[in-house]
């Protein structure tokens, strides 16, 4: 039986850093992320639904979307957000659970959906147990304007657009604190992976 893991956490919280870990321990890791970034390719379903509700203007010389111009877009206007989430979403959900699916086909012993809106976009039901990346509100802050080069309005914009870290963490089967060291985040994975008995 393969144990189906759902890590998730908010932005600039280290969630990335985590997926790494997991990897580093063996254990697959399918990111909702990557997958969203493929299913916006050229060519591809999205894409075109994308191109005809925001226009040319958030594409590339290349033709390729400009993220960055259609997340200008999106986080300011709540309504336009919904409108991409609907086109994308599930392209990346059919996607993330035929690799997820194939994964357990091979019965491997664990396999991590990395998925950063996890309990926003109600995901839960694609998991068995659910892991929550966390950092303290103002470590976050700092980590998000550092990150990005943005304003602090601009930060707050985007870390308001998801549920609360401590909301999310009160509704983990496990908590990852990654306000320490690289190494103390490490072993809090390692500890959660023998505690399901997967290493």
């Amino acid at each position: 039986m393969t144990l189906v893991i759902g890590l998730t956490g908010s932005i600039a919280t280290g969630k990335s850093t985590v997926a790494k870990m997991f990897l580093e321990l063996g254990v697959p890791v399918i990111d909702a992320d990557q997958i969203s970034r493929e299913v916006v390719e050229s060519g591809e379903r999205a894409y075109e639904k994308i191109v005809d509700v925001f226009g040319k203007r958030i594409l590339r010389d290349d033709g390729t979307i400009n993220r960055k111009k259609l997340g200008a877009i999106v986080f300011q206007n709540e309504e336009k957000r919904k409108v991409l989430n609907r086109i994308v979403h599930p392209e990346v959900r059919k996607k993330m659970l035929e690799r997820r699916d194939r994964l357990v086909d091979d019965n491997k012993k664990a396999v991590v959906l990395d998925i950063p809106l996890l309990f926003e976009s109600k995901l839960t039901h694609f998991v068995e147990k659910t892991v929550v990346v966390y950092v303290n509100p103002d470590v976050q802050l700092k980590r998000l304007m550092s990150r990005d080069d943005i304003t602090e309005e601009e930060a707050l914009h985007r870390i308001h657009a998801q549920i609360p870290i401590g909301e999310k963490a009160e509704m983990a089967d496990e908590i990852i604190d990654n306000n320490g060291t690289i190494e103390e985040t490490y072993q809090q994975v390692k500890n959660i992976l023998k505690k399901w008995n997967i290493i």
